[in-house]
């Protein structure tokens, strides 16, 4: 077991986070990136293997997706495996405890489908779904964890009894985990989150807890939850896709819903805040190209923002539909198809997706790399046809203030957060 301050490598141990039968894992401080991470190290035991952890990295590093847990750093150090991961602020197990709006739920509940969604996408059994495997991050981001019992469907599965015995599905306590043996667990998991009960055998309807699910959640998002949990996996959705399009769809279809009756309500309806985008809008909507709504707050945002100036939500417009011709597969915000690389997080490889053209006429500045000087529109982050970090802090014009962390231009009378580093606005 490490101690507080004490350096492995070029990690300097923080504290312990948690500890289990096969590994510890430690908030550490890496001295040479400057940042806070967790590190996974396994007990010294003799019965103890790395084919697990191996494994761990291996999935992870296939798995690239903003609500999957990256693998910062897996390797040797003193004699120890040791593997470095990104530092979230709490586990969604640690976030049930406490109050959270139904609005904060639904949020987390779609980001961890999509997260396992994707992992099936890719074949990959988790088999592991729990609350503690959910990492929860600054704007309520969501991220999953522990890939260690994490199985490709490609291969022959071994007889696995693996898993969390509260959340494990039938035929996966037998040895038979398959796809809808995830969908079980996370459904299980939901319930709990909107319900504040964990259902138990024989999971007979109607579950404890099933009245005030009831009262927080429309009838067709519980018969969502009702599907994945049926004992017979036969019943149940055959992947977490299907149940992240099922739940996609019908909390998308009740915001509109939301959305018309406040429109077509009296002007009383007509909130602070909504006044308040509305003059934000009058002055910066040109300049930031704020034409989409964030996902959690529906407040004003573009694509150019890594965070919600409202609410601190991370990366608040992905998902929505572009004027650009190609979606950035790592990001999923717009690029152009004659870019190398994204603007917005500098990732390569796109795809055609559309044969429309973006006019070039909103590029105002270039790039600082005399190799390159490629042109750059307002805000963007990297160059997107040498990939350099660009340096230069971009204003806001018609406004004199600018992020005390990062440098940038910020609507200083109307955000909260700075839209480009997410430090909280201090007004005095």
């Amino acid at each position: 077991m490490l101690r507080a301050r004490q350096k492995i490598g070029k990690y300097r141990i923080l504290g312990r986070i948690a500890t289990g039968p096969l590994a510890d894992v430690y908030r550490a401080y890496d001295t040479i990136q400057k940042i806070k991470v967790a590190l996974k190290i396994p007990k010294q035991d003799e019965h103890t293997g790395h084919d697990e952890f191996l494994h761990e990295v291996r999935v992870a590093t296939k798995l690239k997706h903003p609500n999957i847990l990256s693998v910062l750093n897996a390797s040797y150090i003193d004699d120890q495996f040791v593997i470095a991961m990104e530092l979230g602020e709490e586990s969604l197990a640690d976030r049930i405890e406490r109050r959270t709006s139904t609005t904060s739920k639904l949020d987390i509940a779609g980001q961890g489908l999509a997260a396992l969604a994707h992992a099936h996408e890719h074949k990959i059994i988790h088999c592991d779904i729990k609350p503690e495997n959910f990492i929860l991050f600054p704007g309520n981001q969501l991220k999953l964890a522990d890939f260690g019992f994490a199985k490709l469907s490609l291969r022959t599965l071994k007889a696995s009894g693996s898993g969390t015995i509260d959340y494990i599905a039938p035929e996966q306590a037998m040895g038979r985990p398959k796809f809808q043996s995830d969908v079980f667990s996370m459904g299980l998991v939901l319930y709990r989150l909107f319900s504040g009960t964990l259902p138990e055998w024989p999971f007979a309807w109607p579950l404890a807890g099933y009245d005030k699910l009831q009262a927080r959640l429309r009838p067709e998002l519980v018969d969502v939850l009702k599907k994945s949990i049926q004992v017979d996996a036969a019943k149940r959705y055959r992947t977490a896709v299907q149940m992240h399009a099922d739940f996609e769809r019908l909390h998308s279809h009740a915001r509109k819903q939301k959305r018309a009756r406040i429109r077509s309500g009296s002007k009383r309806c007509t909130s602070w805040r909504q006044l308040q985008w509305r003059e934000f809008q009058r002055q910066f909507k040109k300049q930031l190209d704020t034409r989409y709504q964030c996902r959690r707050c529906e407040g004003p945002v573009s694509e150019s923002m890594q965070a919600c100036p409202w609410c601190g939500f991370d990366h608040p417009s992905r998902g929505s539909e572009t004027r650009m011709p190609a979606h950035c597969p790592r990001c999923e915000r717009g690029v152009k198809n004659d870019w190398n690389y994204c603007a917005w997080c500098y990732g390569p490889g796109f795809e055609e997706e559309s044969t429309r053209s973006y006019p070039d006429k909103r590029y105002t500045a270039k790039c600082e790399n005399q190799r390159c000087r490629g042109p750059l529109m307002p805000f963007m982050r990297y160059c997107p046809h040498c990939r350099m970090k660009v340096r230069r802090p971009w204003k806001l014009k018609g406004s004199r203030h600018s992020c005390k962390a990062c440098n940038w231009g910020i609507a200083h009378e109307f955000w909260n957060y700075c839209a480009w580093c997410r430090e909280p606005v201090r007004r005095k």
